[in-house]
């Protein structure tokens, strides 16, 4: 997810410090989310072997339904982000979610 390993002395308010046995042995800071959903962007690219541009629609719904669950569209220009990723307007995606929102009832 793109995180930092720093000496715990390195620490920021922001990061999260890990202890051992009550010494503090390492710090990790955690990318902001807009870089987080570039980094699952860039997996889901390599775990499909291709561009998610060249997907088909029922792929590009799947990513869609993994990229929700992850959070990725409560970051902000998510939708617009992940549109652009697909080759897709922003109304696609919407129209991705409603269609999954309905399946599931909600």
């Amino acid at each position: 997810m793109g995180a930092e390993l720093l000496g715990p002395d390195q620490a920021q308010p922001d990061d999260v410090v890990l202890a051992w046995e009550g010494q503090d042995v390492i710090a990790v800071r955690l990318p902001q989310l807009s870089d987080s959903l570039d980094h699952i962007l860039a997996a889901m690219e390599r775990r499909h072997g291709m561009p998610l541009a060249d997907l088909d629609r029922k792929a590009k719904q799947g990513v869609v339904r993994t990229l929700e669950a992850r959070g990725a569209f409560s970051v902000r220009h998510g939708v617009e982000t992940v549109a652009s990723a697909l080759g897709v307007s922003r109304f696609t995606v919407y129209n991705y979610l409603n269609r999954e929102h309905a399946a599931k009832g909600e």
